[in-house]
């Protein structure tokens, strides 16, 4: 029997199928198909269709894009870490992709944004409507970037993560363990959300898109209690053996002294599996 047009599944692309891309990917492919570009399509995970481009380059793009899009996840980091690197990235790739896309209508785009929009130093708490005024340009091109998928003419929600942790990406409990991060107290208050959290909330929302609900434009995707750097390290110190600081430690990072509001990721029914740096760092620890 032929396959309806209203059975058949959403057709979803992953644009930037990483580490983080491809944990939401993994994520959609059961009720989905799900395709993967990226640069090497071979690296995308099992269950998932490779296609392979650049998307700073448009050539590489003619005749990539799969036709009946319903949902596309725009999630680039920046090949290198200059002015240009990040509009590569957050900017130019996306009206690259925006461009192939052609007349394709799609019911949602979803694109992968940061906390580094706020510049807010004040320990002040801050939602999906506070000032955006970002103090370097990283955050001032993935500003431009959500402006460029909010005037797409697609229905976009911006995620905007606070800092991933978890199991691939283990720099800062190392830096605890080995010595070599000694924040100044108090420290700045700081944000956090674990990787599976992260790859959970943006497939939460795109099934609630696929569902027929209406999305606001913007979502804080970090868990729920934002603490002071000084805080999270004298924990980890408690929990595992760490060597003493050494002289030239780090004190901590630059992204000013906020507190993230979930508030509203909360709102749509989502549920943290690590709701605090307690319980991500904890299982961290215990798996070694």
């Amino acid at each position: 029997m032929a396959i309806t047009e209203s059975s058949k599944a959403p057709r979803i692309l992953v644009a930037g199928c990483g580490k983080l891309g491809g944990a939401i990917a993994s994520r959609l492919k059961t009720s989905a198909t799900v395709f993967g570009l990226r640069r090497n399509p071979e690296q995308v995970p099992d269950g998932i269709q490779g296609i392979g481009a650049d998307l700073t380059r448009p050539e590489t793009l003619t005749g990539k894009l799969p036709d009946g899009l319903d949902i596309i996840i725009y999630c680039l980091t920046p090949s290198s870490y200059d002015q240009q690197g990040y509009r590569d990235a957050y900017v130019n790739g996306l009206a690259n992709l925006l461009q192939a896309l052609g007349d394709q209508s799609l019911k949602q785009l979803f694109f992968v944004s940061s906390s580094s929009v706020y510049s807010q130093d004040d320990d002040s708490w801050v939602d999906e409507s506070s000032p955006t005024r970002p103090a370097r340009f990283s955050g001032e091109q993935v500003l431009t970037g959500e402006q460029t998928a909010l005037d797409s003419g697609h229905p976009a929600t911006i995620i905007r993560y606070s800092g991933i942790y978890g199991p691939t990406r283990r720099r800062f409990l190392e830096e605890v363990q080995e010595g070599r991060m000694n924040p100044a107290k108090p420290a700045p208050f700081s944000n956090r959300i674990h990787e599976e959290d992260a790859a959970d909330a943006a497939a939460h929302l795109v099934k609630l898109a696929l569902s027929g609900e209406t999305l606001e434009t913007c979502y804080l995707a970090s868990d729920c209690e934002p603490v002071r750097l000084d805080e999270v390290v004298d924990w980890v110190r408690q929990q595992t053996p760490c060597a003493e600081p050494q002289p030239d430690a780090r004190k901590g990072g630059r992204a000013g002294s906020k507190r993230c509001s979930n508030k509203r990721l909360l709102s749509t029914g989502f549920q943290f599996r690590y709701p605090d740096f307690r319980a991500g760092y904890r299982a961290m620890i215990d798996q070694g």
